[in-house]
């Protein structure tokens, strides 16, 4: 009997983000710095732009009873934001030059408003999630490898558009995980200053 109820679809779990879009002008000025880098390392797995993301807040597997619940918190969380902006800046990697795991796109956040966005996810959502004990780190994964990548001191010196966008919303995604790339469907946005927009 718990097998049959554990076979539901609304039985099962979601794996959820919360998550900023890049706009196209910004995702083109990705795709000009990373083009030579794609050449270069041909055996990571690059992220198509439609999956490139600002993450906030990673939730993981999460029973669909709080989905409603995770719903409201980030409203509350979005009312105590204002729209920012903020602007590309830069290749990088994840753990190190030496050991590129995560390639990544840097932002241009001297206010640190990304962070104090993350934080208030954090905190609002603390009760049902366990937080994240590592400094927040703004970035638009760009590729991911393994084994890791060692970096020539070129990539990081890469030329980035310095494009500037507005975040004035965060979407709340759900992550269907398939080869060769998983496909993120959006669930609910809100408006910083609490606006939802469906």
């Amino acid at each position: 009997m718990a097998r049959d109820r554990a076979s539901r679809p609304e039985a099962r779990s979601l794996r959820l983000f919360v998550a900023v879009e890049v706009p196209p002008a910004a995702q083109r000025a990705v795709d000009e710095a990373v083009a030579p880098w794609r050449e270069a390392f041909p055996r990571a797995r690059w992220v198509p732009p439609e999956n490139r993301h600002l993450t906030v807040k990673f939730l993981g597997q999460t029973w669909p009873r709080l989905r409603g619940w995770v719903g409201e918190r980030i409203a509350a969380a979005a009312t105590g934001a204002r729209p920012f902006e903020v602007a590309l800046a830069g290749l990088g990697s994840f753990p190190s030059a030496t050991r590129g795991r995560v390639l990544w796109v840097g932002l241009d956040d001297p206010a640190a408003r990304m962070a104090s966005l993350a934080a208030a996810l954090e905190a609002a959502l603390a009760e049902e999630f366990r937080p994240e004990t590592r400094p927040f780190a703004a970035h638009l994964t760009v590729a991911r490898s393994d084994p890791p990548i060692v970096l020539p001191p070129a990539f990081a010196d890469t030329a980035v558009a310095s494009v500037r966008f507005r975040v004035d919303r965060v979407v709340l995604f759900r992550s269907h995980l398939r080869r060769p790339a998983p496909r993120y469907e959006p669930l609910e946005t809100f408006g910083l200053e609490g606006q939802a927009e469906g």
